[in-house]
């Protein structure tokens, strides 16, 4: 049995892991590595022939994990995908905007390069057909079901929170009559996070393959979710009289936004207040959060149960049409417009901080991590004066941020998946998706509690 770590190795995105049992190969997650050295249609030079992966694994939905699935079709890869059922729905609307993405940038760079003479744009990652292609190749599993992939291999899935549909790959494999045991983790999600269920144990197994994004770092712990949105809105909309601006991912952060809102203004903990969502992302994926509702956690069934819809309430409304989202800079009392992408890279988002961010009474709060080189960054860093839509503009409006909905668990919640397995069974840890200052510090606290740790180099091939 061989481990080859092709991609989140030693830095946060494209994750891509190989893993061959004799001569059948498979895939777990083929996400899109967009790190600030990397141009996009760098995704297609794979490490391997696409035509040899017999079947691929994917943990969750997120673009990081399944953006390049498409273009592993398009370049020839012929089997099955398999995930779970939700993740099948909210894979197939992220792929479905990564061309729509690919698709503006290019004509972006058409028209930039059209008035500067230069050579005519490269051409999309991959389009809708290879969207097509990959949805049609995929195979739904339930949590905790084992699916047998052949008479050796094993796999089942475990819920982990972080994603509706969000799972570890637990496989169990017979190599040449040993049986091994190997968990590729995905993203863990975090305890009492609005509407997802908390990370369930992982098995123990033999060899743990983990994310560290959070590595050394502790979410903030003195404030609930609905404590921290409570004061800011407090202060930006109700005192100021003023708008709060929230970027968010449509799929995940923002239902989990909508729905600690819901409970606030629901309880009466606040006077009303206008709430816009401007993201068709978003009502899509609110959809979608709606067909899978046994998958919410316990607390939003009951919420449901006995108020109603989570993602609905009075002074809610949601925003489709590019004409409707414009005219929300016409609103002049104080509200809280919800919009994507939540690191301000393109989106309806950019439409709302250009109408704003000289707005002394608005308040723009972050509740994610921003990459570097991204608008978010450079506002979270404070600098005065920042280029919108090729425009520059002073910064006059109140920059916040907070961890409360970070869907992903921090130094702690890492070190207790560890904790669950066993030390005398375990071999290997091999810590992937994240920054390498992550990374290490959570190898040295998993080595001081005596936990076999390893930080793979890409493409390193690991007999297991």
């Amino acid at each position: 049995m061989k481990l080859t770590i092709h991609g989140a190795a030693r830095q946060v995105t494209g994750s891509m892991h190989l893993l061959e049992v004799d001569q059948y190969k498979i895939l777990i997650d083929c996400g899109l590595d967009y790190e600030k050295d990397r141009n996009v249609q760098s995704n297609e030079n794979f490490p391997f022939d696409p035509t040899e992966i017999d079947l691929v694994v994917l943990t969750h939905a997120h673009i990081d994990h399944s953006g390049n699935l498409p273009t592993l079709i398009r370049m020839g890869f012929d089997g099955q995908i398999l995930c779970t059922p939700a993740t099948a729905d909210l894979t197939e609307l992220l792929l479905l905007d990564s061309v729509n993405i690919f698709i503006g940038k290019i004509n972006k760079s058409r028209k930039h390069n059209r008035k500067k003479h230069h050579h005519p744009a490269q051409q999309p990652l991959y389009l809708q057909k290879h969207v097509m292609d990959t949805i049609e190749r995929v195979v739904t599993i339930g949590f905790n079901r084992p699916f047998r992939i052949n008479g050796n291999i094993e796999v089942t899935f475990v819920p982990v929170g972080h994603l509706l549909g969000a799972a570890a790959a637990i496989f169990k494999i017979n190599d040449h009559g040993e049986e091994k045991t190997i968990a590729f983790t995905g993203d863990i999600g975090r305890k009492n996070y609005p509407v997802l269920d908390d990370p369930q144990n992982l098995p123990r197994v033999d060899y743990l393959v983990t994310e560290s994004t959070y590595g050394g770092r502790m979410h903030t712990k003195d404030k609930t979710v609905e404590q921290a949105l409570i004061e800011t809105i407090d202060k930006a909309c109700i005192k100021e009289q003023g708008r709060l601006i929230i970027p968010a991912f449509s799929i995940g952060r923002t239902q989990s936004l909508v729905y600690s809102l819901n409970k606030i203004f629901t309880q009466g903990l606040l006077p009303p207040v206008r709430v816009f969502v401007d993201s068709p992302m978003a009502i899509a994926a609110t959809d979608i959060f709606r067909k899978h509702h046994s998958l919410v956690n316990e607390e939003a069934r009951e919420f449901y149960q006995t108020k109603g819809d989570e993602f609905e309430f009075d002074n809610l409304v949601y925003i489709e049409s590019l004409q409707d989202s414009r005219q929300v800079s016409n609103y002049f009392e104080p509200c809280i417009i919800i919009s994507s992408a939540g690191m301000l890279e393109g989106g309806r988002i950019q439409d709302h901080l250009y109408d704003n961010i000289q707005n002394y009474y608005c308040t723009i709060l972050f509740i994610g991590y921003c990459a570097k080189g991204t608008l978010g960054h450079r506002l979270l860093r404070g600098d005065p004066i920042v280029f919108i839509k090729d425009r520059e503009l002073s910064v006059y409006a109140t920059i916040r941020q907070t961890d409360v909905l970070s869907a992903h668990g921090d130094h702690e919640d890492l070190m207790n998946v560890a904790r669950q397995q066993d030390k005398d069974k375990l071999r290997t840890i091999f810590l992937v998706h994240g920054e390498e200052a992550s990374m290490q510090a959570l190898a040295e606290a998993l080595e001081e509690e005596g936990f076999p740790v390893s930080i793979p180099e890409k493409d390193v091939t690991y007999t297991l």
